[in-house]
């Protein structure tokens, strides 16, 4: 069966998952949020990497709009885009961290509670 798929479209949430379930994306972004990089930065970075594999990595995250990517001269810049990610957030995990929270509030209130019931406790008997 032939599968095809869009690459042209930014903003599919797919594509920012699919980024960002490799461990070796995460960690360019990671450099990236201290500030843009040169590809080759990233290269010596990843030393570990032959700088193609860096560039596919690169392009995986730019083709989720994680990165974009400015030459400047010889030197290719590449900036992260955080937009993308808190889309995410704010579509996929504020609406479940809420509701979390809300019951960590409520176990943190039940606990408080019921610690100063045995303090009182203890002190009246």
């Amino acid at each position: 069966m032939l599968y095809i798929y869009n690459m042209s479209s930014k903003g599919d949430p797919d594509r920012v998952f699919k980024a960002l379930a490799n461990p070796t994306r995460r960690a360019v972004l990671d450099e990236l949020s201290d500030g843009p990089r040169t590809t080759g930065y990233l290269c010596a970075a990843f030393e570990q990497l032959d700088r193609c594999t860096v560039m596919q990595h690169l392009r995986v995250l730019e083709d989720a709009d994680l990165v974009v990517a400015r030459r400047r001269g010889r030197e290719r810049w590449n900036h992260l885009n955080a937009i993308p990610i808190q889309q995410i957030y704010d579509r996929w995990i504020s609406r479940y961290a809420q509701g979390a929270v809300q019951q960590l509030t409520g176990l943190a209130s039940a606990l408080e509670a019921g610690s100063g019931n045995d303090a009182r406790s203890q002190a009246s008997g």
